[in-house]
């Protein structure tokens, strides 16, 4: 079963996926490797994505999931998720997924977006972030770990949880 590791900018979607990747023998997909320029420059600009841009963007995230799916490869991938219907866009698309929600609080989010360099997502728009995440419903398969624990054990939470999620 695939898995979406999910959260606001600087919660770690990319490390941990990665790493989850990695623990797994899986494969590391980032989602904002498949935002279309205008996406990228909204974002840039400072500007929140509306659910308009977002929508074929999942599509996209969520097709990419099926296809290497189907080429036998377990898919980790990082993408932010923040609302259900985003999640349920994503389950649309992909099939069954696992989420991690990446959990942290607003100042030491912050403070990990002051320390990047490299990203388009500036750290003005966390406040936009942390006030349209929806944390996962007790339906949606999944777990909500904190981001205050080293990756290495973040992974071994996830590891487990999702072997016991999927059945495995």
């Amino acid at each position: 079963m695939p898995l979406v590791v999910m959260g606001v900018s600087g919660s770690g979607k990319s490390t941990v996926a990665a790493a989850l990747a990695g623990a797994l023998d899986g494969i590391y997909l980032d989602a904002d490797d498949f935002h279309p320029p205008a996406n990228v420059a909204k974002m840039t600009a400072g500007v929140p994505l509306t659910d308009e841009d977002r929508m074929p963007w999942l599509e996209v995230v969520g097709e990419t999931v099926v296809a290497q799916t189907a080429r036998g490869r377990l898919v980790v991938v990082a993408c932010s998720a923040l609302r259900r219907h985003y999640r349920d866009a994503l389950r649309a698309a992909a099939g069954d997924l696992f989420f991690v929600q990446l959990d942290g609080t607003p100042e030491l989010l912050a403070e990990r977006l002051g320390a990047r360099a490299d990203h388009f997502m500036p750290a003005a728009l966390l406040r936009s972030q942390l006030d349209t995440l929806e944390p996962l419903d007790a339906d949606e398969r999944g777990v909500i770990v904190s981001v205050d624990q080293p990756v290495e054990h973040i992974v071994a939470v996830v590891r487990k949880r999702w072997a016991a999620g999927a059945g495995l």
